[in-house]
């Protein structure tokens, strides 16, 4: 066995093993990966909320949902979190799973119908990760 540890992995690399676990799945899964991204911006272009996402499987995996500093409180998560689940469903979604940290958004995701599933604790100490899910 020869092996690399790497803080700095090549993309190729990445890509590699990306692909191969990718390959491996769809032998017994349906190949419907689909990034999905939406974008809050000002006239400018500049960003200042956001969702990365994809879908596969029946299901929408939320990654990151961010607004900037100045606009937070301003009632922009919502919409944006609505236009991916609305997506998601013309894909033929059915669920969105996601993960926030207990000092992130637990109780906006409670409020707009997201159920806690599981958790994991002790994250930089003390901090918990909670993973949350919601049928659509």
């Amino acid at each position: 066995m020869n092996l690399e540890i790497t803080s700095k992995p090549s993309r190729k690399d990445q890509a590699t093993v990306i692909e191969g676990t990718r390959n491996h799945n769809q032998l017994h899964t349906p190949s419907d990966y689909a990034p999905l991204c939406i974008f809050d911006r000002l006239e400018s272009g500049e960003i200042i909320a956001g969702l990365t996402a994809k879908t596969y499987w029946n299901y929408l995996d939320i990654a990151y949902l961010w607004v900037a500093e100045p606009y937070r409180k301003q009632g922009k998560a919502p919409p944006i979190l609505k236009a991916a689940e609305n997506e998601a469903l013309r894909r033929d979604c059915h669920y969105a799973i996601l993960d926030t940290y207990s000092f992130q958004a637990l109780g906006f995701y409670k409020k707009i119908g997201y159920s806690e599933f599981g958790e994991l604790d002790h994250f930089s100490g003390t901090n918990t990760r909670h993973y949350l899910r919601k049928r659509l």
